[in-house]
C-alpha cells in the first residue's frame, strides 16, 4: 500500500491546481486519473486555444442553488493570478471579445505549464488508473456514528494499479459533459457513498433541439447564422444564433440554454440594432410595393425572412399593410417566440448544471462538512459558469483554495 498526504482523483484543471498548491505546502501529493493524458478538457477549450479565464469575473456569471458560494474562492484567486502563472512560464495570451482570455498559440502551452508546476511542487501522477472503490477507516456509515470523523482516519483508494492511502482526498473528477473524452459521474457516486447530497444534473451550454413540427419549417435554414438577442426568463444574451439541422446553436444560444427548462419558450430579437417599424414606415411613405419577405431580406438572410413570414404572417407588398399590422409584425420580429423541444445531451454540452450540493461544503476550503479530509473541486460541484472562460476559472479558483487546506 502506497501512503500519501493527499490523493487527488482527476487530472483536470481543478485537480492539477489543487495538487500544485498542496505540494507547495510540503504535502506529499498523488494525482490519479483514468485517462492517458492530463488536462483533456483544457486541451479542447476554446477550440484548442484554451479560453482560460475572463477579465470580467463575477459571482453573477455563475449558476448555483447558492449563488454566493463561489464568492470566497473567486475573491482569493482572480484572473490576474492565472495570468501571473502564464507570464512566469512565458505563455503568450490575448484578449478577445467580452473579456475572454485565450492562449495566443495553443492550449498545449497551459498543459506544459501545469505539468512543470506539478513537477516543481513534487506532485506524482498515475494515469490510466481506474478507481475501483473508495473507503475511509472508521467512517460514520460503517460505524453507525453521526459525529464528524477523526481526521487521523485514513482514506483507502482501491485501483487497478494498486491500493493507496491518504489523509486528504480531493475529488476533482469534473461533470458529465464530453463523455467522449472520459467524463463520468464517478465524483457524484463517491459523494453519495459518503452521504453528501447531489443536486440533479443536466447539460449546460448546449444547443437546442426543435420539435418535429418546427424542423419541417426550419430544417432548410441549416447553416444560417445571425447576430441577435436571445432571452429566457430574466436572462438576455447577445451573439451569434446558428440554425442547425437539429435546432439552434451558437454562443448566445449556449448561454441561454443553461437557464432554460423544458417546456419554456425562448424569445429572439432578430434585429437588435434596427427599429424595424420605423423602417416599415419609411417604405410605406415611399409607396413601396416590395413583398414583406423581400423587404426583410434587406436585413436578414432571404431564406430566414421567407420562412419567418411563412410561419408568422401572410406576406404581401408592404404598402398593403395597415399601421396595426405593421406594428404587430415589428413586435414579432423583435420578440420571436420559439419553444424548443429539448436540449442536446452531454456529448455536445460544454458544462454540467447541478452537482455536489454547496450546502455540504465549506466555501472557504471546499471540504465536506460531514467527512473531514474529503474535498471537492471544479465542475463536480453545483457551480456552473457562463460561456467565456468562467468554468475554467472556477476550476482554477476552487482547486487553488482546496490546495491551501488539503
Amino acid at each position: 500500500m502506497i501512503k500519501k498526504d493527499v490523493i487527488i482523483i482527476g487530472a483536470g484543471a481543478s485537480g492539477l491546481m489543487c495538487a500544485i498548491e498542496s505540494g507547495k505546502r510540503g504535502r506529499s501529493v498523488l494525482v490519479l486519473d483514468h485517462g492517458s493524458k492530463i488536462g483533456r478538457k483544457i486541451l479542447i477549450s476554446g477550440g484548442g486555444s484554451c479560453n482560460f479565464t475572463n477579465v470580467n469575473i463575477s459571482y453573477t456569471n455563475f449558476i448555483s442553488n447558492n449563488p454566493h458560494f463561489c464568492k470566497s474562492a473567486l475573491s482569493r484567486f482572480k484572473p490576474g493570478d492565472i495570468i501571473t502563472m502564464l507570464e512566469k512560464h512565458g505563455v503568450k495570451y490575448e484578449e478577445r471579445e467580452d473579456g475572454q482570455l485565450f492562449c495566443a498559440r495553443s492550449s498545449q502551452d497551459i498543459i506544459r505549464m501545469m505539468r512543470t508546476e506539478c513537477n516543481d511542487a513534487g506532485v506524482e501522477m498515475i494515469l490510466n488508473c481506474r478507481i475501483l472503490d473508495v473507503k475511509k477507516n472508521g467512517h460514520a456509515h460503517e460505524t453507525g456514528q453521526n459525529e464528524p470523523i477523526d481526521p487521523s482516519n485514513q482514506f483507502i483508494i482501491y485501483t487497478d494499479q494498486g491500493i493507496f492511502e491518504c489523509e486528504s482526498l480531493v475529488i476533482a473528477t469534473g461533470g458529465l459533459a464530453y463523455p467522449q473524452i472520459g467524463a463520468s459521474g464517478s465524483g457524484y457516486t463517491i459523494a453519495k457513498q459518503f452521504g453528501l447530497k447531489v443536486i440533479e444534473t443536466r447539460p449546460a451550454l448546449v444547443p437546442f433541439i426543435f420539435s418535429r413540427e418546427d424542423m419541417k419549417i426550419f430544417g432548410e435554414l441549416s447553416g444560417i447564422s445571425i447576430d441577435a438577442y436571445i432571452k429566457c426568463r430574466k436572462m438576455t444574451f447577445r451573439g451569434s444564433v446558428l440554425f442547425t439541422h437539429r435546432g439552434l446553436s451558437g454562443p448566445a444560444v449556449l448561454q441561454v440554454s443553461s437557464y432554460w427548462k423544458e417546456g419554456e419558450a425562448i424569445v429572439i430579437d432578430l434585429l437588435p440594432d434596427i427599429d424595424i417599424y420605423r423602417f416599415f414606415e419609411e417604405k410605406q411613405r415611399a409607396k413601396s410595393k416590395t413583398e414583406m419577405h423581400n423587404l426583410l431580406s434587406e436585413h436578414l438572410p432571404l431564406r430566414l425572412a421567407k420562412s419567418w413570414c411563412d410561419l408568422n404572417i401572410r406576406s404581401k407588398p408592404v404598402n398593403q399593410y395597415n399601421e396595426k399590422e405593421l406594428r404587430k409584425i415589428a413586435h414579432h420580429i423583435h420578440n420571436w417566440d420559439i419553444r424548443p423541444k429539448a436540449t442536446e445531451d452531454y456529448k455536445t454540452a460544454e458544462a454540467t448544471l447541478g452537482g455536489i450540493d454547496t450546502d455540504e461544503l465549506s466555501s472557504k476550503t471546499m471540504e465536506s462538512g460531514k467527512v473531514r479530509g474529503l474535498y471537492f473541486t471544479g465542475e463536480v460541484i453545483d457551480v456552473t459558469g457562463q460561456l467565456g472562460g468562467y468554468n475554467l476559472h472556477w476550476a482554477w479558483a476552487s482547486g487553488f483554495v482546496a490546495g491551501q487546506y488539503a
